[in-house]
């Protein structure tokens, strides 16, 4: 083997001095060449192979353990060789190798692009370690393989002891006495090539002991509550695959009841009992003691193993002061294409075939081992035998054929397995059935002789391809797992995956939440009034929390605990705890992100005080706000501070001398109440009741609900109106798992949303089209775009959603609701995104900018207030109006889309139905007697004498079209449902016939006879129920026919003293049942009835009874249409009618409307009409406020003769 001594510098970075030390390099068997100049501005040097390929290696002896610090590579001096990129492994014995991993992933090193430039890297970790391996893996094409090495470091120095289980011991006694530090911190490092033994064991009062063990390749640690505690209770799991031999570091500090384990890297908090006064590694039982090394053990910064050596009192044991390390050379088989040949006999030979080995891997499946077996007849099964073997462990597998019988034994550290059949009932699976093994072997024995895996490494014996010999290059991709918010992770040998099943998030890393994060939000997905899940961080790490959302109020409201006052005659004051359904963080984050919340707190007294006056302590207070609470000596309704009742500040209170009602201490029953409304005093923890013990007194107490309105952060917007434009923010930190989403809406057709830049790193999400956006990242292995198309243009001014997000895993982008666009992550793992520059939101740099408005910004749960850095910022406006043309679809039924400063409302006043998105159908059940009146008059006078108006006149001033529709059930037939009329008795009118028909009326001229439609659906009067359209048009009637099914009886009747004699006859009669929906052009009047009777002009005789019989509101795909067209002149009317049968399980209801007075007086007259129903209609939009429906009383005052009215 070829062998060279060359000079390698020792840096020590802090003190930044060079000293010289000589160390030997050796390199793969292949043959070498080497100088005794490394990283020199002149003179011949460097490594070069005989062969390049990827089996050469060039490793470095430093002589001792060191802590290396940098690595610096340069290419063969005066030629084409340098290396491009490369993977360093370290190891104390020159075996064993473990690869260097940058942030925990990446392998590979960048490498030269020259001959000539030192390119140096600076190792994240300091690497402690006698010897270096540099392995090439990429070099100069136009060259072979060529290197000159430098390394940087400073000494390193340590106290090392062996432990061999339960003949060495190595114990800590504190010293008697009163003893005890502010804090606790141990402190050491540990290898060891089994998976199981007690690290550390802590000893406390009472029989409390701590302990740290090694259990399947993990750290556990675990506390008893005694000698006669049965089982341990596990307080964490910390660390993985331990038991490779490598130096592993622990960290166990407490302060008070709180103990922080680090190993490694990662930590993990638990609570514990506060005292411990013994720490030993020894346990009890023996069978589980550590086989292994430990190095640098300290306590409170005594270096316990230098006490040992110096035989100090407080310490005592036996151990040797020095790690004997076993040599174990193992194999990785990385990939599909790696195999090992090595020569043995077959199963026919007179010895058979015997194999042994261990191995490991995370895979559920893989082929092993193969070879020959004799030819047998007939078709044998495979045999299988062990469990669970691919959970990381070692096992042992024991393989024998020999004289006809086939042997397999499997051993795990918990059982093992044995099969033993004759050779005529095996069949060996062939290869091309089974995938290639991934993971490691070791201690392989064939013919239970051991095989030299070096000399396999230097081609003496058998043959490979691509495996790593002398290290173990498993990888616990699950441990620490990146999977988020209690996500189960699951892993091969090359990837990992995230189960999110049951945890409320979603994606590769269960980052992203399933949930909206208001009640706000789910209302503008169109969603009505119930229970939700709102996760008001988003991917941030409080959970998501069930609320009731009621959307008419934008409303989340979080369950309360009502707990009643019971005095007790022994206690002088009272006093309750109020428990929240919601966890502390989630009430916290929902209280801070609503724009508004209120609790009421009630006190019904009778001779019982309350606050007494400003000058005295307070008979009674609460507590309120984060955490337990603060004391508030202030009620319901009033200011914090001001130990006063509403009444108190309203100055109204029964005794004027006093800032609360009870505080008059009077006989009479009476109260003091109001809302709490400072958020910063919400919710109410406790109360505490103190005047209720005298004789006579009595009280008692309401606290409602948590009530929280609206949503700051879902609103928060900003208008750039230059593409100049933006707005900065501090750097935005995402460094391994990134989310990023916002709503934008825009004219322009490209723009930057944002992006923050770092020396090389970048990331950024823009509009490249008018149809397209992009989300780029570079993390240092060159940029990565993820793109997202759509079908429609996106700079239509309408909001439009991103959703972006990265992690180890993958990239994803999503817009609106089309499918996401991901990409996967580079093979060889994920940098971490370094940035420096500040958060742009639009751009600074070259890129163009973005102009529109921008809402809702996010990254990584949190919200950034782009309307208070607008307000300072030149060129970009806080707010963004203009929400209907995105919303506006959600106001259904004829219900109006207002916009507001923040989010929209629709105006329901124009529509039959209420509710928050005009959806709620407005029903009542009608039983005889019952009806309802809806009068509204003309904005004209009219005259009586109608004969002095020219015929002429008279034919251009009837009302070209009329709409109504309605909902009715019933089982009455027949039946008069509707009944409109006209000052000149014309009239229209529907009911169901004798045949249980839907009928039509219609008499348009009074000199001709009425007309009749009859629909062709049968059976009307059913019991289900029928929703009714009728249109009213120039020259044709039609009927439409849509099938719903439900159950209700309906009955409505108008006055019949008018009517037509027939109408009067049928009219007479009487109806019960269901109605719902009433509609006439633009009235509503069973809504006005219902839900506005006070200042609607309406008269409701008998019982009315609002009803949810008529809440179905879809419809079947059959329909029937009957179109009647009118005879006579032109000029006629049209009617068109079309009836829904509903099917939905509720009460119906039916309803009769007979309006009167339709006269028309001539085309002026009309037009006067017409315009001052235009001048109303603006009215009601501008009168309606919080869904109200509008008040039409202020027509009556008009002066007019001729009144219209709707009788139900």
């Amino acid at each position: 083997m070829a062998r060279c001594k060359y000079l390698s510098r020792i840096l020590d970075e802090p003190l930044a001095g060079i000293c010289d030390v000589f160390c030997y390099a050796k390199a793969s068997v292949t043959g070498s060449f080497c100088f005794n100049s490394f990283i020199h501005d002149a003179g011949a040097g460097g490594w070069s192979p005989l062969i390049s390929d990827k089996y050469q290696w060039l490793e470095v002896d430093l002589g001792e353990r060191t802590k290396i610090t940098a690595v610096a590579t340069q290419g063969r001096y005066g030629s084409s060789d340098w290396l491009t990129s490369y993977l360093l492994m370290f190891s104390d014995t020159g075996h064993n190798w473990k690869q260097y991993r940058q942030e925990d992933s990446i392998g590979s090193f960048p490498g030269n692009s020259n001959a000539d430039n030192v390119v140096q890297y600076k190792l994240q970790q300091p690497a402690i370690a006698r010897f270096l391996r540099l392995i090439p893996l990429d070099w100069n094409p136009s060259g072979r393989i060529g290197l000159r090495l430098e390394t940087y470091g400073c000494p390193y120095t340590s106290d090392v002891v062996s432990l061999n289980g339960g003949s060495s011991s190595l114990v800590y006694r504190l010293s008697p006495g009163p003893w005890q530090t502010s804090k606790e911190v141990v402190s050491l490092k540990f290898k060891t090539l089994r998976n199981s033994g007690i690290l550390l064991h802590a000893e406390g009062q009472q029989g409390v002991s701590l302990s740290l063990e090694l259990e399947r390749g993990k750290l556990q640690l675990l506390l008893r509550q005694g000698k006669t505690s049965p089982e341990p209770l596990h307080l964490t799991s910390l660390g993985s695959l331990l038991d490779d031999q490598h130096w592993h570091h622990v960290v166990l500090e407490q302060k008070s009841a709180h103990l922080n384990l680090t190993v490694d890297k990662n930590t993990e908090r638990v609570q514990l009992p506060k005292i411990y006064n013994i720490f030993f590694i020894k346990p009890d039982a023996s069978s589980k003691d550590l086989h292994g090394c430990i190095e640098n053990l300290l306590y409170n910064g005594f270096n316990l193993i230098e006490l040992a050596k110096n035989s100090d009192h407080q310490v005592t044991g036996n151990v040797t002061f020095s790690c004997a390390e076993p040599v174990s050379v193992a194999l990785t088989f990385p990939g599909p294409q790696s195999f090992l040949q090595l020569p043995g006999t077959t199963a026919s030979s007179p010895g058979g075939v015997s194999v042994g080995f261990q191995f490991r891997t995370w895979n559920k499946g893989g082929l092993l081992f193969t070879f020959s077996l004799p030819q047998q007849e007939g078709l044998s099964p495979a045999v299988f035998s062990g469990a669970a073997l691919n959970d990381g462990q070692w096992h042992a597998v024991d393989f024998t054929a020999r004289r006809g019988r086939l042997t397999i034994s499997i051993y795990t550290h918990l059982q093992g397995w044995m099969l033993i059949l004759n050779m005529a009932q095996f069949q060996m699976l062939r290869s091309a059935h089974v995938q290639t093994f991934q993971g490691c072997m070791r201690l392989l024995t064939v013919e239970n002789q051991r095989v030299d895996l070096i000399k396999v490494q230097q081609r003496l014996l058998g043959n490979y391809s691509q495996l790593q010999i002398d290290m173990c290059g498993i990888i616990d991709r699950c441990s620490p797992s990146r999977c988020e918010h209690g996500g189960r992770c699951s892993q091969s040998w090359t990837v990992f995956h995230c189960n999110c099943s049951d945890t409320g998030y979603s994606g590769a890393t269960c980052h992203s939440s399933v949930y909206e994060q208001s009640c706000e939000a789910y209302k503008h997905n169109g969603n009505t009034s119930g229970h939700f899940y709102i996760d008001v961080d988003g991917s941030g790490p409080i959970k998501p929390q069930l609320v009731y959302c009621n959307m008419t109020g934008d409303t989340h409201r979080l369950t309360h605990a009502f707990t009643p006052l019971r005095p007790s005659p022994a206690v002088s004051q009272h006093s309750v705890h109020f428990d929240y359904s919601s966890q502390e963080e989630q009430l916290l984050a929902a209280i801070s992100q609503s724009e508004h919340c209120e609790q009421e707190l009630s006190y019904h007294c009778r001779k019982s005080r309350l606050l007494n006056t400003l000058e005295g302590s307070p008979f009674s207070w609460w507590l309120g706000g984060p955490g337990q609470g603060r004391v508030q000596t202030y009620w319901g309704g009033a200011h914090p501070g001001s130990q006063q009742c509403a009444c108190g500040l309203q100055g109204d209170c029964v005794d004027l001398q006093h800032y609360c009602n009870c505080d008059a201490d009077r006989l009479e029953w009476t109260e003091d109440s109001g809302l709490l409304t400072h958020k910063d005093t919400l919710p109410v923890r406790s109360l505490v009741l103190g005047d209720i013990q005298r004789p006579g007194s009595e009280a008692a107490y309401r606290v409602g609900p948590l009530r929280c309105h609206g949503d700051k952060n879902f609103w928060n917007a900003a208008f750039f109106d230059k593409e100049t434009s933006y707005l900065h923010f501090p750097t935005f930190h995402g460094e391994l798992s990134a989310d990023i989403s916002f709503l934008f809406k825009t004219t322009g057709s490209s723009g930057v949303f944002l992006e923050n830049l770092g020396i090389k790193d970048f990331i950024r999400i823009e509009l490249s089209s008018s149809t397209q956006v992009v989300f780029s990242f570079d993390v240092g292995n060159g940029p990565l775009e993820v793109r997202v198309e759509s079908s429609v243009p996106l700079n239509d001014n309408r909001w439009h959603r991103v959703r972006a997000e990265r992690n180890v895993k993958e990239a994803s982008l999503r817009l609106d609701e089309l499918a996401v666009a991901t990409q996967e992550a580079p093979t060889d793992g994920h940098f971490h995104l370094q940035l420096n520059s500040q958060l742009f939101i639009g751009t600074a740099s070259r890129q163009k900018g973005f102009r529109g408005c921008i809402r809702s910004l996010q990254l990584n749960g949190v919200t950034l207030d782009l309307e208070e850095r607008a307000k300072i910022t030149p060129g970009v406006q806080p707010g963004c109006p203009g929400h209907c043309s995105s919303y506006g679809s959600l106001c259904q039924n004829h219900g109006r889309c207002v916009e507001r400063a923040s989010g929209f409302q629709c105006d329901c006043s124009l529509s039959a139905y209420a509710g928050v998105f005009c959806q709620t159908e407005v029903s009542a059940s009608f039983k005889p007697g019952t009806s309802v009146s809806y009068t509204f008059k003309e904005p004209y006078e009219l005259s009586r004498n109608s004969s002095a108006l020219p015929s002429s006149i008279y034919s251009e001033m009837t009302l070209r079209a009329e709409n109504i529709s309605l909902s009715f059930r019933t089982n009455q037939s027949p039946a008069l449902l509707l009944y409109v009329s006209s000052y000149y008795r014309e009239y229209l009118a529907v009911l169901i016939n004798k045949h249980d028909k839907l009928e039509v009326r219609y008499k348009l001229d009074s000199s001709r006879d009425a007309e009749v439609l009859r629909s062709s659906v049968r059976n009307v009067a059913n019991g289900q129920l029928h929703t009714v359209t009728i249109k009213r048009l120039t020259d044709s009637v039609s009927t439409f026919w849509y099938f719903l099914f439900q159950e209700s009886d309906i009955f409505l009747f108008p006055e019949s003293d008018d009517l037509d004699p027939d109408l009067a006859k049928l009219a007479s009669l009487g109806f019960t049942g269901c109605l719902s929906v009433v509609h006439f052009n633009t009235m509503s009047p069973l809504k006005a009835a219902l839900l506005h009777s006070d200042t609607s002009p309406v008269i409701i005789t008998g019982p009315l009874v609002q009803s949810n019989c008529g809440s179905a509101a879809s419809t079947n795909p059959y329909a029937a249409e009957n179109t009647h067209h009118l005879s006579g002149k032109k000029g006629g009317a049209s009617f068109a009618l079309s009836v829904k049968k509903l099917f939905c399980g509720v009460i119906a209801v039916v309803i009769f409307v007979v309006v009167t007075g339709l006269a028309i007086t001539g085309r002026l007259l009309y037009q006067r009409k017409e315009t001052y129903r235009n001048q109303q209609v603006k009215d009601r939009q501008e009168n309606s406020q919080d869904f109200a429906f509008s008040n039409q009383a202020d027509s009556q005052s008009v002066p007019c003769e001729n009144p219209k009215e709707y009788i139900i």
